[in-house]
């Protein structure tokens, strides 16, 4: 079993609580950094601690399509405003837009397994 601890950050609905879901099921140790929620920009260094931070990404139509979320641009815009610091040190970024949710793990898994590798 892999001992790294991996965080996982990204504004609502790009996939994060599925992607946990997922590499739990597989073994790995994830955090699922709320981010998004905080106005401290370095929480995910602080509370989580995770030794390498994934940031999932997705526009605001997407989002609003993936969950019927009722908030406004703004809103959204806020929170990727808070995930900054985070994105900004993320070992790993992917769009999720146009990816299924085998495909968003598929590449995640495929990042993870080539930094274990280094």
């Amino acid at each position: 079993m892999n001992k790294n601890v991996t965080g996982v950050v990204g504004p609502c609905a790009s996939g994060k609580s599925t992607l946990v879901t997922g590499l739990k099921a597989r073994g790995y140790q994830v955090k699922h950094i709320a981010q998004e929620h905080s106005y401290v920009p370095d929480m995910w260094q602080r509370f989580a601690k995770p030794d390498r931070l994934i940031y999932l990404d997705v526009s605001y139509v997407v989002s609003k399509e993936r969950r019927k979320l009722n908030w406004t641009i703004d809103e959204f815009q806020e929170q990727v405003n808070r995930l900054l610091h985070g994105r900004a040190h993320a070992d790993f970024y992917l769009m999720t837009d146009n990816l299924s949710v085998e495909e968003v793990l598929e590449r995640v898994l495929s990042f993870i397994h080539n930094a274990d590798q280094d």
